[in-house]
């Protein structure tokens, strides 16, 4: 805890704290979403309200265990509790990874090195962004006592189909597990909280995985660019059958939303979907992940893995996604709200968080592992 402030008990808190501590510009950067009315913004949280727990008693809770696989097996990720008032949360490990995000040296001087220290400590995997402001090659080997690599490379892909190479490559030789294709902004959203602000990237600001040149994203560069660094507009589910092909990674795609594209991401070969709205900030008025994910897992049959992503604010939101069905779940802005508090120690602490909430929620639920998690804990409630 930073020193002098009052102790932190929630995300929400967090979130207010973080705010505090960040230049109203870049504060409003990372919680902006798309659109006048930015409804999937809002509605990607509020999803979560619409589902009431259905607790069951006369289960064994003493041992809370929430281990779960990612990338293959290559994850096991245990989180064994002895349930009691005086347990250590610290030294576990949640079923959740740090989901990409753009310039993390905008909340902290220490960027995704801090974040990758942070989740390494934790055991939990993330996944970093194109737009990250430190190399895939130094987030891989900032914690050096973890062997693990819980790493994951997240990339749009560009027109020249060597860069994309380029950047698979560098990605295996990091040790990392997965590659993370976001298949929902090869055009960009529209900000309106960006365009008001004129926000541009910080000139001290660099991306060391592709060259954006002097632009704060793809989208903003100049048109002449070269297709090196200009998004392709023109990928096909036979492009993601030629990423599979072209890596030894596995291949997630990242912002898939209807029933029907899961199924063409199961007929692609790829190990994995993230459902997932890009945060709210590519399309206004989409249906929010959490209510979009239980007709995908329906529809995968368990063939691939379905994460899902997108309005996680405490461990009820996870038992919840867990509960409807999904594999795994992602965090986004909680980790930026960290980072913005207080660096590495700031993440440890939205991990923490959710760790002690998701244990307690699954002993008052009945749950002792994530498999006895299920629909039926969960019953609809809808106001007014």
């Amino acid at each position: 805890m930073v020193s002098g402030q009052p102790q932190i008990l929630s995300l929400r808190e967090l979130e207010i704290q973080a705010g505090k501590r960040l230049p109203e510009v870049t504060s409003e950067y990372f919680a902006d979403g798309a659109g006048e009315l930015q409804q999937t913004l809002r509605e990607s949280v509020e999803a979560y309200a619409r589902y009431r727990l259905q607790p069951r008693v006369g289960r064994k809770i003493s041992l809370i265990d929430a281990r779960t696989s990612i990338w293959g097996g290559t994850l096991s990720i245990s989180n064994s509790h002895r349930f009691s008032a005086a347990n250590d949360h610290k030294q576990s490990f949640l079923p959740i990874g740090i989901a990409p995000s753009a310039m993390h040296q905008l909340a902290h001087p220490d960027g995704e090195l801090a974040t990758s220290r942070a989740s390494s400590s934790r055991g939990i995997p993330m996944i970093l962004s194109q737009s990250a402001t430190a190399s895939i090659e130094d987030v891989t080997s900032a914690s050096l006592n973890d062997t693990r690599k819980l790493y994951a490379q997240q990339t749009t892909l560009v027109e020249d189909w060597s860069a994309n190479l380029a950047l698979f490559r560098r990605a295996e030789k990091a040790g990392c597990k997965a590659v993370v294709l976001s298949v929902d902004c090869s055009v960009p959203g529209r900000r309106l909280g960006e365009l008001r602000n004129g926000f541009v990237k910080p000139a001290h600001l660099t991306f060391p995985n592709i060259d954006y040149g002097d632009a704060p994203d793809l989208h903003t560069a100049k048109t002449e660019r070269s297709p090196a660094v200009t998004f392709d507009r023109n990928v096909t589910w036979e492009t993601y059958r030629r990423v599979v092909e072209s890596t030894s990674l596995e291949v997630y795609l990242k912002g898939i939303l209807t029933a029907e594209d899961a199924l063409l991401a199961v007929a692609a070969g790829v190990h994995g979907i993230i459902v997932s709205a890009h945060g709210g900030r590519q399309l206004d008025g989409v249906v929010p992940p959490l209510g979009a994910l239980p007709g995908m897992v329906d529809a995968v049959g368990g063939r691939i893995q379905v994460n899902v992503d997108g309005g996680i604010r405490q461990g009820s939101d996870v038992f919840k996604a867990f509960a409807l069905g999904a594999d795994f779940v992602w965090i986004g802005r909680p980790a930026l709200w960290g980072l913005a508090y207080d660096g590495e120690q700031g993440v440890q602490l939205v991990i923490d968080l959710l760790t002690e909430e998701l244990v307690n929620v699954m002993a008052l639920c009945g749950a002792a592992t994530l498999q006895d998690i299920t629909r039926g804990h969960l019953g609809r409630y809808l106001q007014g």
